[in-house]
């Protein structure tokens, strides 16, 4: 059921599924661009690309109308979290809710992510659906989780809910799990609006952080480390801006350096690293200059895929696939959202990074091969304004490409083979998504 993936990505996962990776980055390598230039290195290969970067979420309380699949399908999403949100901790898992689900995934040609139920969850229900799944259906779902946002279930469930009793009842469903498929692969603490520093990560009511705790017990059970982050969400209803987005995107950066650094000194080694739900904003708000239904959430999207990519995190999920009310879903009703084609123009990209930066500001640019040794380049200009930059690609001049366009006008479209002028001057429209595909 699993998607065809290029060599360089499977690599990463087999590495990944025999234990924790170590997670070298080159920055220090990376030439340094000109102002108002960009450089691509092809020569400096930055290793694999996770393929579950580009992943969802979705129901079961949710769907996808039957006269939309194919627009699903053509989104090319690799991965799909299920179920998404909520919903999982506030009901049990039936098995044809499942049986469902996994045919949908068929569809998709999109590996399942599980998420068992943890408040007011038993090891022995969770380890009974492990049981169905891969061994009484065959399924063979790798990557599972325990509950969603366990930092909100106080509030949700008007009981008290802290770390100490979390950590004790995520350890106890983990135990049974492994012990019914020793082969599964676990995935959390899946806490919300995870934080760049230990001063703003979540804490419970005893000042104790959530994520530290994790760690400490249960890091040696967990095999990936998740959390979501939805920038833009205001209890006070504040409208949002297109500058908010805008300004939001090196923050991601940041999240994952300080993740990353809190799992290697709380536990001894590095684990690969998840963001399980990403949007904007998680409430019900569309129709905003900024919303997740909004053009420049797509703009915004891309860039933050982008740096995901370049910071080697293993696994993305957008929040969510399909909706039927508000600005959240990919597809609505019958419609379909702008952040739908980010997805299809990262499904041009290549497999194995390689060096890209950019001296302009408001533009960023990344890069990567394909197994056929295509380069591909993509370059998102987050201004306002059209921008003219000029690309540099080391050891190559480039004549033509093959292009696709994401703007106001262009829905992620196939534009032919272009010429590439000698100068490398390229003009990026206002607002835009460019990849350039460069055959060896």
């Amino acid at each position: 059921m699993k998607p065809t993936f290029h060599l360089a990505a499977l690599i990463l996962i087999l590495l990944t599924s025999c234990g924790p990776v170590a997670i070298e980055t080159h920055a220090s390598d990376t030439p340094t661009p000109q102002a108002g230039s960009l450089v691509v290195d092809p020569g400096l290969d930055l290793g694999p690309i996770s393929p579950y970067i580009y992943g969802s979420n979705y129901g079961p309380w949710t769907a996808v109308p039957v006269d939309m699949l194919q627009a699903a399908q053509d989104a090319k999403i690799t991965v799909i979290r299920w179920p998404g949100g909520a919903w999982g901790d506030a009901n049990d898992i039936q098995t044809y809710q499942l049986d469902s689900f996994m045919a949908f995934c068929k569809q998709m040609n999109a590996i399942p992510t599980i998420s068992v139920r943890l408040l007011d969850g038993t090891p022995e229900a969770a380890a009974a659906l492990v049981r169905y799944a891969n061994i009484e259906k065959g399924y063979a779902i790798q990557y599972w989780s325990i509950g969603n946002e366990p930092t909100l279930f106080e509030e949700q469930s008007k009981q008290s809910y802290d770390t100490v009793r979390f950590n004790r009842e995520w350890r106890a469903i983990a135990q049974a799990m492994k012990a019914t498929d020793p082969k599964i692969k676990l995935m959390g603490p899946e806490l919300h609006q995870w934080g760049t520093s230990l001063e703003t990560t979540l804490k419970d009511g005893a000042g104790r952080d959530w994520m530290t705790e994790f760690l400490k017990a249960n890091g040696d059970l967990v095999d990936i480390v998740t959390v979501h982050r939805y920038p833009l969400y205001s209890a006070s209803g504040r409208k949002f801006a297109v500058d908010d987005l805008r300004n939001n995107t090196l923050e991601w950066t940041a999240m994952v350096n300080y993740l990353r650094g809190l799992t290697r000194t709380t536990t001894g080694h590095d684990l690969p690293i998840a963001f399980t739900e990403v949007n904007s904003d998680p409430t019900p708000s569309f129709k905003g200059v900024a919303t997740p239904d909004s053009f420049y959430n797509a703009i915004w999207y891309a860039d933050v895929l982008g740096r995901l990519i370049q910071e080697q995190v293993f696994m993305v999920n957008q929040f969510v696939l399909a909706n039927r009310t508000g600005g959240l879903g990919l597809i609505y009703n019958s419609e379909i959202r702008p952040m739908y084609y980010v997805f299809q123009m990262y499904s041009h990209f290549g497999d194995e990074q390689v060096s890209a930066s950019s001296g302009v500001d408001q533009v960023t640019v990344y890069a990567a091969k394909r197994l056929d040794g295509s380069l591909t380049i993509q370059i998102i200009n987050l201004s306002d304004s059209k921008m003219r930059v000029t690309l540099q690609v080391l050891g190559k001049q480039p004549s033509k490409a093959q292009v696709w366009l994401f703007d106001a006008q262009h829905k992620a479209e196939d534009l032919g083979e272009q010429a590439l002028p000698a100068d490398g001057v390229l003009d990026l429209p206002a607002q835009s998504i460019s990849l350039y595909a460069i055959r060896k």
